[in-house]
């Protein structure tokens, strides 16, 4: 390995009533990969910032080519060649990848000024050649996937000249074939001696690309891994300071018939129908790749956008959803994919956010009480262990991890028959996942059927009781024994493979 080129030393950060970072080291060398893990709130996101000029250290060094700097501003930062890829991709959907790439720094004609789209696109394209995308400079951002949107991040991040580029969970939109591409774009990255600090919960794309890892735990530095000691258990062991039990524990209960779903067409595949069953007692993973109509299967489960034909049935009685009030009714709850836009009022308290789906149960006349969602809020914060200083605690200000829990409080202050989760553990850390996958189970002891979409495969086999595949609109198959619990099983069917689809019937 070549000798570093940016050291970090004795790195700390404090602020008001809390040490986010404490006499922490970390060095990056060209061409290597950084796996860099930890809970949410462990201090990833304050080191990151640090590195990018936009938050100051109040301690230690910064030492880049030789040249030490108490701090880096942000034009520093980018004069060291330290790029990010956020996760939240920052992309203008109405312009071109080649003016997205080169936003505010286009080439100008010489005398109006005016942007010389020739030499824009020019400049563009053997960055997009270097990363062997599927699409070229002039597409418009709107067309493109999640897995292109990144790539134009990446290629964004190349065109300054880019010589590590920090990768901030790229892959937690991404399919498990775009995973791969984006892991092989990385390889490239190194190969041609660009570094790579990659910031992810999903473990096992650590150990297959990081050189070596990184763990922070409560601001401090709580253990690194060299290449041949990445391991799950080693990194879960760094990150939480214990071992993690199995992912899967059996059912408690037996299973009932619950959500019984015949003929169901949704907007995005309507000559195609979706049969499926979730019983009570149960956690049923729906895997599938993504456009596969997962997510639009639930969004018609809740009635945000009525079925197009079929019949639902619960408990064996037949219902009516078409909107999501008669869903709510019928105890039918929906933790949806995207939790900050669709799933909570950030800026409103947790008090406000647990009771908002049953404002009237807390109302006296016609005014809200607002003892009556203290008390709720409290109890479902004890419930699910919400990490929150009180109830009055603006939602924007919490974990994911603890964000998620807030959105499950909501309904589990009701009465759910059954519960949606849509990517239930996207952006959340091991820890927070281990509580959440222990919530599942408990629901469905207590005889909720539940229904959890989920693209991370550890997740889908670890978790589930059956396994129901998508594909292009319908059900492929159907799981029903953990021993064919397999990713080829599962991705054999997510790509719809005659030989596996006629081995697993979609009816169990």
């Amino acid at each position: 390995m070549s000798e570093p080129f940016l050291q970090l030393s004795g790195i700390g950060k404090t602020y008001p009533g809390v040490t986010a970072l404490a006499d922490v080291d970390l060095a990056v060398a060209p061409g290597e990969v950084v796996g860099l893990i930890g809970e949410n709130g462990a201090g990833k996101s304050t080191l990151m910032k640090i590195l990018g000029g936009v938050v100051a250290p109040d301690s230690g060094r910064i030492v880049i080519d030789g040249q030490t700097h108490d701090a880096l501003t942000v034009p520093q930062s980018l004069a060291a060649g330290i790029a990010f890829v956020h996760q939240e991709l920052n992309l203008f959907e109405n312009l071109d990848v080649a003016a997205n790439v080169f936003i505010g720094r286009e080439p100008r004609s010489p005398f109006l000024k005016l942007i010389d789209q020739r030499r824009l696109h020019a400049a563009v394209r053997p960055l997009l050649e270097r990363l062997k995308v599927d699409f070229t400079a002039e597409t418009q951002v709107a067309t493109l996937s999640i897995a292109q949107r990144q790539m134009v991040e990446i290629a964004k991040a190349l065109s300054l000249d880019a010589r590590l580029i920090i990768m901030d969970e790229p892959t937690s939109s991404l399919t498990v074939s775009e995973t791969e591409r984006l892991l092989g774009v990385i390889a490239e990255l190194k190969a041609q001696g660009v570094a790579v600090i990659y910031i992810t919960h999903r473990l096992n794309e650590v150990k297959a690309c990081a050189d070596r890892v990184v763990c922070l735990r409560d601001g401090v530095l709580a253990g690194k891994l060299a290449k041949a000691e990445i391991e799950h258990a080693a990194m879960i062991r760094l990150m939480i300071g214990r071992d993690l039990k199995a992912l899967y524990t059996p059912p408690g209960r037996a299973t009932s018939p619950g959500l019984e779903v015949s003929g169901l067409r949704t907007i995005l595949f309507p000559d195609r129908a979706v049969d499926l069953e979730v019983r009570r007692g149960e956690i049923l993973g729906l895997a599938g790749l993504i456009g596969s109509g997962r997510t639009e299967l639930a969004r018609a489960l809740f009635g945000i956008d009525p079925p197009l034909a079929g019949s639902i049935r619960l408990d064996g009685k037949a219902i009516t959803v078409n909107a999501p009030r008669q869903a709510i009714a019928q105890g039918i709850y929906l933790v949806p994919e995207d939790r900050k836009r669709s799933g909570l009022v950030l800026e409103f308290p947790v008090r406000v956010n647990v009771t908002l789906a049953d404002v009237l149960g807390h109302a006296r006349g016609w005014l809200i009480s607002a003892s009556r969602e203290t008390t709720t809020a409290e109890r479902q914060k004890q419930r699910l262990n919400i990490r929150a200083p009180s109830v009055e605690t603006e939602v924007i200000t919490l974990s994911g991890g603890n964000q998620q829990k807030v959105v499950l409080a909501k309904w589990l202050a009701m009465e759910p028959a059954v519960v949606i989760f849509d990517e239930p553990t996207r952006g959340i850390d091991v820890g927070a996942k281990s509580e959440i996958y222990a919530i599942l189970r408990q629901l469905a002891d207590a005889g909720v059927a539940i229904l959890m979409i989920s693209s991370d495969m550890e997740e889908v086999i670890g978790v589930s009781d059956r396994i129901a595949v998508m594909h292009e609109g319908r059900i492929s198959g159907i799981l029903s024994s953990r021993d064919s619990f397999t990713e080829t099983n599962v991705l054999e069917l997510a790509v719809n493979s005659p030989a596996q689809a006629a081995a697993q019937p979609a009816a169990a």
